[in-house]
């Protein structure tokens, strides 16, 4: 799609230097072959994409997410929505717009979660390009042409951006406890790889089996890692920019998280998050056990290592995000009073939800026949 671009600019330049009418040397000295020119034009011009989204009780935030797809400045061949179990309004909000001609194809489900929801949307596609996107996140209305734009002849997948909504002091807080910081890609800085902002080729979905159909969430981590390592050729594309709302309150992210903590678990995941927060913790009880001996006072011990670790991460989130959420002095001081408590929020919830993975799934066994099928159902 950029040799594309290279070329048409090209073309409309010489061509207007000689009053419309390209010269032999002119035409001699085109990059790409007519051939070349011609199939990258038809790709631009006829690439059609199905839009594939999971939704469950998005009453207050499907109706802008569909307003925005419908309005990219290239509009998608289909929208394809899986509800999985809606018990709100989101349904007839869809119903809606399909009333008014917009191309959806609704699916009605049985309760789904996010990775069964975007498994039957996607087998029932009609196109050779998926962009997958969720609710609760807004495109800019170039998001499906910057993903179209970046796909070169081998592309397999592209992968765009994303950037959280942060309209408020807790949720700038927030993100600096949980989300990684962008790094800086040709010169701009650009979230990680993300199933928000994707853009990937259907039979790359149909190759590595598609989503886990059993997790809340960490489902999309698995289905990038197995197209990574399938090898399917994957570049980025910076422009093709979602806003995400994140959780407004500490309460909404408390329970958000605990269950992140148990999909984390499900999906064999332990190392990567509950291992560190688990070994910190460890620590500081092993540094209580001299109370045993010295008193109760030696405690005052531990809980000075504690207000240190935590002072310490605080630090490093407020450092790490210098560059995308910059702040005076005062301001970074009034962020680290309210970064701290959600940083220790973060680690309860992430506790309470691998204690909870541990008694209602590894150690309560199931009978046979309520042992749930973890192949997704688009390929069995």
């Amino acid at each position: 799609m950029r040799q594309l671009d290279a070329a048409l600019d090209y073309t409309r330049t010489t061509s207007a230097k000689s009053g419309g009418q390209a010269t032999a040397l002119q035409i001699s000295t085109i990059p790409l072959r007519i051939e070349l020119f011609n199939s990258l034009l038809v790709l631009r011009e006829g690439m059609k994409i199905s839009v594939v989204i999971p939704v469950r009780n998005e009453q207050t935030s499907i109706r802008t997410l569909l307003d925005g797809l419908l309005n990219q400045t290239l509009p998608p061949a289909e929208i394809v929505i899986t509800d999985g179990g809606s018990t709100d309004a989101t349904a007839a909000i869809i119903s809606e717009f399909i009333e008014r001609g917009a191309p959806i194809n609704l699916i009605r489900s049985t309760p789904a979660l996010p990775g069964r929801g975007r498994n039957l949307a996607a087998a029932q596609a009609q196109n050779e390009w998926l962009a997958f996107i969720d609710a609760g996140t807004t495109p800019e209305s170039n998001w499906l042409e910057s993903l179209a734009k970046a796909v070169e002849k081998d592309t397999d997948v592209v992968y765009g951006t994303y950037e959280p909504v942060t309209d408020s002091r807790f949720k700038v807080c927030a993100v600096m406890a949980y989300i990684a910081p962008p790094s800086v890609n040709n010169g701009r800085l650009i979230r990680g790889c993300s199933v928000v902002s994707m853009l990937t080729k259907h039979n790359v979905w149909e190759t590595v089996g598609g989503f886990p159909e059993h997790l809340r969430s960490a489902e999309d981590l698995l289905f990038m890692r197995k197209i990574e390592a399938a090898g399917f050729k994957i570049v980025r594309a910076p422009d093709a920019l979602v806003h995400w709302q994140v959780q407004a309150t500490a309460w909404g992210t408390f329970k958000r998280f605990i269950g992140y903590a148990r999909s984390n678990m499900r999906a064999g995941l332990w190392h990567e998050w509950q291992a560190r927060v688990f070994t910190r913790y460890g620590l500081l009880l092993l540094s209580a056990l001299p109370a045993i001996f010295l008193g109760s006072k030696w405690l005052l011990v531990t809980l000075l290592l504690w207000l240190s670790m935590q002072a310490a991460r605080t630090f490093v989130s407020l450092w790490r995000n210098r560059l995308i959420y910059p702040a005076n002095g005062f301001q970074s001081l009034m962020r680290a009073m309210e970064l701290a408590p959600i940083i220790t929020l973060l680690d309860a919830a992430t506790i309470i939800g691998t204690v909870q993975w541990l008694f209602t799934d590894a150690l309560k066994a199931k009978p046979a026949s309520e042992i749930v099928d973890q192949t997704p159902k688009a390929f069995s």
